[in-house]
């Protein structure tokens, strides 16, 4: 019997993901932006996900159409300084994955070039020959439905999916096509906890939910919704661990406070001049100006 299992894992791949959808073991995964928040993340998380979520959590978009693979490279080599464990997928943003094949497989390219070990992109039957693309060039690709904050507009807002027959029924062929086209994991985002794991069930690859139930593979949510770092309202299917924001800022008004009483800093935040240097400078003064 093997253990391979059992050995600590270095770093987390793809097979790793399979073989737990296969024992029943949950995946876990999150989002970072930044080193700092990558290496919060890592190793408690499986998968951190460089989202295009960066625009409306902390750029402040309304929502991700405005993110820019510029902008999605920059957030990616910072997380990939902190040398996750976790497995690094790279969000694919608005229009970097709809004009052509060739664009779509240069911008994911560039992403593992980066550091990036897959990427993930939304949309059911319409990218499946971008998903194909993408995986005939050895370029891992994490699909995504239900719920795409990219395609907002058509959805008339952040509303949940798959609540009718025809819409539901139409999320489980997707779900389908993606396997076979070579999708190794599916986000199911906003949908039914009933449609989700049906979806599960019938699928050879892990979904992971976002405001889908408990009955995926695995779970995420964005990394600030956890720790309670943004303001304002929270949608159901978020849990928050923390209330970041405000612990955040009572800290920072705290050393406000501490510096405007003069408080703050004190000895053990200062440096000493070594002995002797202090008389030196005591009986200094200034040399006469011409």
């Amino acid at each position: 019997m093997s253990h391979v299992s059992e050995q600590p894992i270095d770093r987390i791949t793809i097979p790793f993901l399979h073989r737990w959808k296969q024992d029943g073991r949950r995946i876990v995964m999150t989002t970072a932006y930044d080193a700092v928040a990558a290496r919060i993340a890592d190793p408690a998380v499986d998968i951190i996900l460089v989202g295009d979520s960066v625009g409306n959590v902390c750029l402040g978009f309304e929502n991700t159409l405005p993110v820019s693979v510029a902008m999605m490279n920059h957030h990616l080599e910072a997380v990939v300084r902190s040398k996750p464990r976790a497995l690094l997928v790279a969000d694919m943003p608005f229009l970097s994955f709809h004009v052509s094949v060739g664009e779509t497989i240069r911008n994911a390219g560039g992403f593992l070039q980066r550091g990036a070990a897959a990427v993930k992109l939304e949309g059911g039957g319409k990218r499946i020959d971008m998903v194909r693309a993408l995986v005939d060039c050895e370029i891992p690709v994490m699909g995504h439905l239900g719920l795409m904050p990219q395609s907002v507009n058509v959805m008339g807002g952040f509303k949940v999916q798959g609540r009718k027959a025809d819409e539901a029924l139409r999320l489980l062929d997707d779900a389908h096509r993606l396997q076979e086209a070579g999708c190794f994991a599916l986000v199911l985002e906003g949908i039914p906890a009933e449609l989700a794991a049906r979806a599960t069930d019938s699928l050879t690859i892990p979904t992971i939910g976002i405001g889908a139930g408990p009955y995926c593979s695995g779970q995420v949510l964005v990394f600030h919704d956890v720790l309670g770092l943004t303001e304002g309202h929270r949608p159901k299917f978020v849990r928050a661990y923390a209330e970041g924001f405000q612990q955040l800022h009572d800290a920072l008004s705290r050393w406000a406070a501490d510096v405007r009483c003069g408080a703050f800093p004190g000895p053990q935040e200062s440096y000493r001049l070594p002995e002797g240097i202090g008389e030196a400078i005591a009986n200094w003064m200034p040399s006469n100006s011409i």
